[in-house]
């Protein structure tokens, strides 16, 4: 009586003639580099790994990942800066991989970011004030009166205005970094 086989078996038998091609291994090894440097970006960022760490990570990789993970890497960072949140892990992470010839963009971009909170703050205030007289001329005033003018109309326009030239400069400083040798 033959024997009965399993379907993995049947599917071993199938794919034992099959071979992976060599564009097949690379896109393969491709991948796996990109999940090892996304993996090791979300851990920095996470405070799970320190950027020391991270990059002790890069170095134990075989030679022909080292590069392509440190251009994910990159990628990834420099994707992540952004106006609306706090940069400097990105800041420290892309200066720690690209060394001091990247310095002087680095410095550029934490003046950008200081120079946008500052303007956003004025804008804030400037609002705020308007609304306040408002107020005050349909006599609403006192201490306990606060405009709020997060997530106004008002607020949504004036910042979109803000942003615009700032996002500019910043999309060409991040070109900077990624050709920055």
């Amino acid at each position: 009586m033959g024997e009965i086989k399993s379907t993995l078996e049947l599917a071993l038998e199938r794919t034992r003639k099959m071979a992976i091609s060599d564009k097949e291994k690379e896109e393969i090894k491709q991948k796996e580099i990109l999940r090892k440097a996304s993996s090791l970006f979300h851990r920095y960022m996470e405070d799970r790994a320190s950027i020391d760490e991270t990059l002790r990570e890069i170095e134990k990789m075989e030679e022909k990942a080292g590069g392509p993970a440190k251009e994910t890497l990159l990628t990834l960072w420099t994707d992540a800066l952004s106006l609306s949140k706090e940069n400097e892990k990105c800041l420290r992470g892309i200066e720690a991989l690209k060394g001091p010839r990247v310095k002087e963009v680095i410095q550029e971009l934490r003046s950008l970011f200081a120079r946008f909170r500052e303007d956003k703050e004025k804008a804030k205030q400037e609002i705020r004030g308007q609304w306040t007289q408002e107020l005050k001329k349909a006599k609403i005033y006192g201490s306990a009166v606060e405009p709020r003018v997060e997530g106004s109309e008002t607020w949504e326009k004036k910042i979109r205005g803000l942003e615009a030239p700032y996002r500019v400069r910043l999309e060409e400083m991040k070109r900077q970094l990624h050709m920055a040798t």
